[in-house]
């Protein structure tokens, strides 16, 4: 949580306990219209699949918007749990202790800006690529509340986030493509034109 904002608030709760000592309720309700207002939220349906996932994931150069760390391609780290089942386990509800760790800390998600909790919207410039691990630290906070920046893009031509791998390697390997999350994905880039 960013500091100085958590005590611009604790300043505003304390003004409003300060009034109440008084026995002024009027006071109190004014400094929280004013200062700490309750402002209602409206819900947008979240409305995007595995194929605009991947557009956010290219344009943003496969990296983490909120750390600037490189992430990797989904399906590359099935690929690896496919084969290396004990090594490298995926749990489908990315349970932490069945799965690897890799997938929260390497796995791109989608997260939005302005926290989809908080009313935020679906619209392209609202969403970025993070990491299942900050996706889930971030939770329905603003970045402003957590004290964060958002990163740079990536250069999807430098790093692609072991995509290019990904295709080539399913491509010559097909029995993977009996796994569901490895064909889903490798449809998505069938889908995409780029390979």
């Amino acid at each position: 949580m960013n500091p100085k904002l958590n005590d611009k608030r604790t300043e505003v709760v304390q003004r409003v306990c300060e009034s109440l000592s008084r026995d002024d309720l009027e006071l109190g309700r004014s400094i929280i219209v004013r200062d700490y207002p309750f402002m209602p939220k409206e819900r947008h349906p979240r409305n995007y699949s595995n194929y605009r996932k991947f557009t956010i994931f290219q344009k943003d150069g496969f990296i983490d918007r909120y750390s600037g760390d490189r992430l990797v391609f989904p399906g590359a780290l099935k690929v690896l749990s496919v084969l290396y089942p004990q090594e490298f386990p995926y749990h489908k509800n990315g349970k932490m202790t069945l799965g690897h760790m890799a997938y929260w800390h390497l796995s791109p998600t989608v997260d939005h800006i302005h926290p989809y909790a908080a009313g935020g919207c679906n619209d392209d410039d609202n969403l970025v690529t993070t990491s299942m691990l900050h996706n889930g630290m971030k939770s329905g906070y603003t970045l402003e509340d957590l004290g964060w920046e958002l990163h740079p893009r990536g250069d999807p031509d430098r790093w692609d986030g072991l995509t290019r791998w990904f295709f080539e390697y399913v491509s010559r390997n097909r029995s993977l493509l009996n796994d569901n999350y490895v064909n889903i994905w490798y449809r998505v880039l069938l889908r995409s034109g780029h390979f």
